[in-house]
């Protein structure tokens, strides 16, 4: 069966060994940027940080806040396996800004809740909560069931760790709510007896 999308003749290169193709792309901060994806990938976390850094610095040359956004998310990514949370939160702090000025809602989210993990590993859950609120009102809005789910999931994950047992408790029981409303009774049974568990450790 045929395909309807066909590859632009222009992206067509040679063939590696190994049967990969070569990439034609010579824009430096490109490569730097797939080589960095592919050893944060394979574990190796100074060289991936390396090639980030590198990466984002073309992209400043280059004007393309759309590479600063990736390679700054990547280099959050980086630290965040490293175990560096603020250097963590500091890139995505930049590339929320960025998601921001552009209108990504989307991305944002998935920024906010890496920027949220980050925040709880750093014991702030505070700052946590707030931008996992903010990413629960979007859900909302959007009428995302699954994404309210896990935001609240990690919500009550985050009461918890700061020892605020009952509204640990109200965010599972929420969670109940919205699977007891779509018929997933296993489930809602599941959370809403977390909640009466934190409730009994009162």
């Amino acid at each position: 069966m045929s395909n309807e999308f066909i590859q632009p003749l222009n992206t067509i290169g040679p063939m590696k060994e190994g049967g990969e193709i070569d990439n034609l792309d010579d824009n430096p901060a490109r490569q730097d940027y797939r080589g960095g994806r592919k050893l944060l990938t394979e574990g190796n976390y100074v060289q991936a940080a390396l090639a980030f850094h590198n990466a984002l610095l073309g992209f400043e040359e280059q004007g393309d806040q759309v590479g600063v956004a990736n390679a700054s998310d990547r280099l959050g990514d980086t630290c965040l396996a490293r175990g560096e949370y603020a250097m963590a939160i500091a890139n995505y702090q930049r590339t929320a800004s960025i998601c921001e000025t552009q209108d990504d809602s989307f991305s944002l989210l998935a920024v906010n809740k890496k920027m949220a993990t980050a925040y709880r590993k750093l014991g702030d859950g505070e700052k946590a909560l707030e931008l996992l609120y903010d990413m629960l009102e979007h859900y909302r809005l959007i009428h995302n069931p699954e994404g309210a789910v896990a935001t609240l999931t990690l919500i009550g994950e985050t009461y918890e760790e700061l020892g605020e047992l009952p509204k640990a408790a109200d965010a599972y029981r929420s969670i109940a709510g919205i699977h007891s409303r779509f018929k997933h009774d296993r489930l809602a049974k599941e959370f809403a007896e977390r909640a009466d568990a934190l409730e009994q450790d009162r």
